[in-house]
């Protein structure tokens, strides 16, 4: 397994620049308006937008959205970390993480990777860091996701890091003009805990 880093921070420290997390071929970094060229080309195809929320329409669009983000983290409600490979510094997808109260006790968190990366490890290893960051950095203690039911790559995906289905929101995501039902998903940090103990056996 890989080993994962970050550089150093404290609880709120990333409110004022994101770490940098590092894996063995991803590393997640802060998005830079330099990377709207490239999340419009790779997050705006069919096949990645169809089960997500509406991406910005133009590059213009992605710039204006990378400016919000550093807004959110700076009032300390939401983290958007670009997707890179080691050895090219293109962004080729995003992980979110929002609060979803005054604190983060609870959050929603959310991916969206360009479709020639599927399928290559970028997605688990950054599941990794990002679940990492969630739990050790902003001490969340319950993180949500919702999947729509048809989407059964995000669904595989989610069920692969250990979140647990807790049932179907109905007609709860609007895309095209038609609704479809969400499976909600959960993380809790005691059994992500867990499980990182038992994936780290005690050297004797």
């Amino acid at each position: 397994m890989a080993t994962l880093t970050s550089t150093a921070t404290s609880t709120t420290d990333w409110q004022h620049a994101l770490p940098v997390l590092q894996g063995g071929q991803v590393i997640l970094r802060q998005l830079r308006t330099s990377d709207a060229a490239s999340l419009h080309a790779l997050l705006t195809t069919e096949e990645v937008s169809r089960f997500i929320s509406p991406p910005p329409t133009t590059v213009e669009g992605f710039e204006r959205f990378i400016a919000w983000t550093h807004a959110q983290a700076a009032a300390g409600s939401y983290v958007c970390f670009a997707v890179t490979l080691a050895g090219r510094d293109t962004a080729v997808g995003i992980f979110q993480i929002r609060a979803l109260g005054p604190s983060f006790d609870t959050a929603e968190w959310g991916f969206a990777i360009g479709s020639a990366f599927w399928g290559t490890g970028a997605f688990a290893e950054g599941a990794a860091l990002t679940l990492r960051f969630a739990f050790d950095t902003l001490r969340v203690e319950r993180l949500e996701a919702r999947a729509s039911v048809h989407n059964g790559r995000g669904n595989g995906a989610l069920r692969k890091v250990g979140a647990v289905q807790e049932g179907v929101l109905r007609r709860s995501f609007l895309r095209h003009g038609e609704y479809h039902d969400q499976a909600l998903y959960s993380i809790l940090a005691a059994d992500w805990r867990a499980s990182q103990t038992l994936a780290s056996p005690t050297l004797h």
